[in-house]
């Protein structure tokens, strides 16, 4: 039997591009880079204009990747007057990035390691190379909860790392009581025999 795998957390830091080329032009303009990794939720750089043959980002991201993730895709795009315009794309495998037995990867956080790719385009020909750098960030305990906070009565916010979502409460009794109630709501139907 496989085990399940968990999800994790990488801090992505985008570096640079270098050799991009946008329409068979050397001179790159309003280029940016989209990380995904297997979601509709991305990372967006900001948009940069080539200099001496390099397209410098230096931006860092906490990209979350689910559990059904296999690979984190960088995209480099380009605005233009006629759109948005995708001119390079490196789809990495996460074993790459983490290795094969992610197991390790929980028990402590990583040290950035730095990585270069080539793109390519569409239609496969090489455009290019993406610098970055990588650090695994250590997921919370699954099941625990942060601090409760109670203000007159009422439970302001308790965040999960088991859902990742905020969850609503309420106090019992606001008068003498200091348990909380926090459920999820289940739909219920009663049924008579008669």
């Amino acid at each position: 039997m496989e085990a399940k795998p968990q999800a994790c957390s990488l801090e992505i830091n985008v570096i640079s591009g270098e050799n991009i080329c946008v329409d068979r032009s050397l001179l790159a303009e309003n280029v940016y880079v989209v990380v995904r990794a297997e979601s509709l939720s991305c990372c967006t750089t900001k948009m940069v204009n080539e200099e001496k043959g390099v397209l410098a980002w230096n931006e860092k991201f906490l990209l979350n990747i689910p559990s059904h993730a296999r690979s984190v895709t960088f995209e480099v795009q380009c605005k233009r007057y006629k759109g948005v315009r995708p001119i390079g794309v490196a789809r990495i495998a996460l074993s790459d990035l983490i290795g094969d037995n992610n197991k390790k990867v929980w028990e402590s956080e990583s040290s950035a390691e730095m990585y270069s790719y080539r793109l390519r385009d569409w239609e496969g020909q090489r455009n290019g190379v993406i610098h970055f750098s990588v650090k695994v960030v250590k997921p919370k305990d699954q099941y625990s909860c942060e601090e409760m906070k109670a203000e007159k009565g009422i439970i302001s916010r308790v965040r999960s790392g088991g859902f990742g979502t905020q969850v609503m409460g309420f106090q019992v009794n606001p008068n003498n009581s200091t348990h909380f109630v926090i459920g999820i709501p289940v739909s219920w139907s009663y049924q008579s025999t008669v």
